[in-house]
């Protein structure tokens, strides 16, 4: 059976060298010393000030809301996976969708401009797949309006944007470590600010706004990461240039044998494929469906990423409708993308796809 994506495992003896520490320290989490060595690792690898490892990707975004102390309407994209929508909700927010741009497959700045009311706090856009936002004419929209600008950026590990990570624009970005992500900590996220205030009150957040053994400064969670995942992540960072290279060679591959066959994500130009993910158009839904099948038919099991449209979640008692994420929704599916994947599989996989 071929997944669509399969999480890297570093050499087991590394791993179990790190454990050995945290069996030799009885430090297990709160901030424990591998998880202060990958923060410092991570962020010199990635170019960023402030970044604060935490639990999950979720736990990441809500902490940049509570953060930033957004209130009301916070614009968002409608072609995202569920927790870019979700943890505004959860967090008492309302998700306003503005329609994404056909060809990058991210937030339309368009379209963000003519969702804003008195009541918008925020954007909340996405690099979809990793592909940079036009991050220049959201934070022109945003200053003229006086918004506050998280990044979902779960995508993006090891995104650039004119030389320099993506995650350092808007007020915040925030990543995804989930164990099928091309850097992985098996569950865990980030937040990265410029800001050391932000990051201050962050850190502070993650561990129930205690400041000391009989001082508590103000409302938190428990949002921390343990030693045994930032162990994993130490693993991992070690092999990232091997992991990126392998997920880049196949996705070479996908490109250059399917250009004739379906479209591809129209990549920003001041920036270079991360190699995230493996997403390919089809002309029309049923083309999707029928390349679907007979994939499933030979065990090879794809992804309809992102698949329904956000927009259309019953929960949200949204009425908006974007035709635009709509319509790539219904026609986008991810290929098998992961290291391990062996040629013969690729192989297979594209004539699969190319045999309708």
């Amino acid at each position: 059976m071929i997944p669509v994506t399969k999480a890297y495992l570093p050499n087991k003896a590394k791993y179990q060298s790190y454990v050995d520490r945290i069996f030799e320290s009885g430090c297990l989490t709160n901030n424990g010393s591998l998880l202060q060595e990958l923060e410092r690792r991570l962020a010199e690898y990635l170019g960023v000030k402030n970044i604060i490892l935490v639990a999950n990707g979720s736990f990441a975004l809500q902490l940049a809301y509570k953060a930033l102390e957004l209130k009301g309407e916070v614009i968002t994209t409608p072609f995202s996976f569920a927790a870019t929508t979700s943890t505004l909700a959860w967090e008492g927010l309302t998700p306003v969708f503005a329609d994404i741009d056909l060809a990058s497959f991210n937030i339309d700045p368009t379209e963000i401009e003519k969702r804003i009311t008195a009541n918008t706090s925020a954007v909340v856009p996405v690099h979809v797949f990793g592909n940079p936002c036009d991050v220049e004419a959201i934070e022109a929209i945003a200053n003229k309006n006086n918004l506050k600008v998280v990044y979902d950026a779960a995508h993006s590990f090891g995104s650039q944007y004119k030389g320099q990570s993506v995650l350092n624009y808007g007020d915040i970005s925030t990543l995804s470590f989930h164990a099928t992500k091309l850097f992985h900590t098996i569950e865990g996220g980030a937040v990265i600010t410029n800001s050391d205030e932000l990051a201050k009150k962050v850190r502070l957040m993650i561990n129930f706004g205690i400041t000391g053994p009989t001082s508590i400064e103000s409302i938190g969670t428990n949002a921390k990461m343990n030693e045994f995942e930032a162990a994993m992540g130490l693993c991992v960072l070690d092999d990232i240039e091997k992991i990126r290279q392998k997920r880049e060679s196949i996705w070479q591959i996908y490109t250059e044998e399917l250009l004739d066959a379906v479209k591809m994500q129209k990549w920003n130009e001041h920036s270079v494929n991360n190699a995230s993910y493996a997403p390919i158009l089809f002309d029309s839904e049923e083309s999707l469906l029928k390349a679907d099948a007979r994939l499933k038919e030979n065990d090879i099991f794809v992804r309809r990423y992102f698949y329904p449209s956000l927009d259309t979640l019953e929960y949200l008692g949204s009425k908006q409708v974007c035709k635009n994420s709509r319509d790539i929704a219904s026609r986008i599916l991810c290929l098998p993308m992961y290291p391990g994947l062996a040629n013969d599989y690729i192989k297979k996989i594209i004539n699969l796809i190319k045999e309708d």
